[in-house]
């Protein structure tokens, strides 16, 4: 039976346990992984932008109840229209853009109650 060094133990990588889908594995996490950012569920009642672009058209006020897939706004980007349409039923809460403004990815468009 071989006898550790001192020196080799330490230099032995220390493994960290990942769990996916309720399997463990034991790995070396690379630092890029362990300082990522963690995974949070998004809010419903939160309309945030995925590309960035301009807003051509706004078609709800503040107030107003919208169904589920009720068209909400007009967001051009790459030259192309796409309609951002209610992910769910409610009333507008607050509207964050005004037609004409060119907004980022991750901006907070608008919010449902």
């Amino acid at each position: 039976m071989k006898k550790w060094k001192k020196k080799e133990i330490e230099s032995k990588p220390k493994f960290k346990t990942l769990n996916i889908d309720g399997t463990c594995y034991k790995t070396n996490l690379i630092s890029k992984f362990e300082n990522r950012k963690k995974y949070t569920v998004p809010d419903a009642k939160k309309i945030i932008s995925v590309i960035p672009g301009t807003i051509m058209k706004v078609f709800v006020k503040e107030g107003q109840k919208v169904k589920r897939g009720d068209n909400i706004m007009i967001l051009e980007a790459m030259k192309m229209q796409n309609r951002i349409k209610s992910p769910r039923p409610g009333v507008i809460k607050s509207l964050k853009v005004k037609e004409g403004e060119k907004i980022a990815k991750g901006v907070l468009m608008m919010e449902l109650e």
